[in-house]
């Protein structure tokens, strides 16, 4: 078995690096390639073997868990330029987004003081609906524009706004105990 650890995510998987991804193709090649390296194929050989294939296997496992998600793919395909969406010395948002939040953030805190299902409910759409926006920005940043800057940008706030749904997701939890 030899296999070469210097290949990206996109390479090990034989796609064509972009935010675009053909999901159906990913998963495809991510089943391939398993079924070439899992650990259970190699029981049989020597232990450096089997250590061989266990590596692979995770590399496998890791690549395919980072493309499959949206928000981890952008952050790859940044890293592959050289760029730390979510570095701890660029955290600059803009104004209106950081107005955004707040209100986002009191509407959480107000609903779960009100106990407020339906207003959970509420923002936990508009964050979905915005998501799905900058998302969609998403792909002509990284894959038209090449601007990755913004994409940078645009990936902080998406992983911003996945810990507002997450605290949804936690007031739902405290709710119904």
């Amino acid at each position: 078995m030899q296999f070469d650890f210097t290949r990206n995510h996109f390479e090990l998987f034989g796609l064509t690096p972009g935010f675009a991804l053909d999901s159906a193709a990913l998963e495809q090649a991510y089943r391939a390639l398993q079924s070439q390296v899992h650990p259970d194929k190699f029981t049989h050989l020597s232990q450096a073997e089997q250590r061989a294939s266990m590596q692979w296997s995770t590399r496998v496992n890791e690549a395919y868990q980072v493309l499959k998600a949206p928000l981890t793919r952008a952050q790859y395909l940044l890293q592959l330029q050289g760029i730390d969406a979510l570095a701890e010395h660029d955290t600059a948002m803009p104004g209106d987004f950081l107005m955004q939040q707040m209100e986002w953030r009191e509407g959480i805190q107000t609903a779960r003081a009100a106990a407020d299902v339906t207003a959970l409910q509420t923002l936990e759409a508009e964050l979905a609906s915005t998501a799905r926006q900058l998302r969609g920005g998403l792909a002509q940043q990284l894959d038209e524009q090449h601007d990755y800057a913004a994409a940078a940008q645009s990936v902080r706030k998406l992983k911003f706004m996945d810990k507002l749904v997450a605290e949804i997701h936690d007031t739902y939890e405290a709710l119904e105990t």
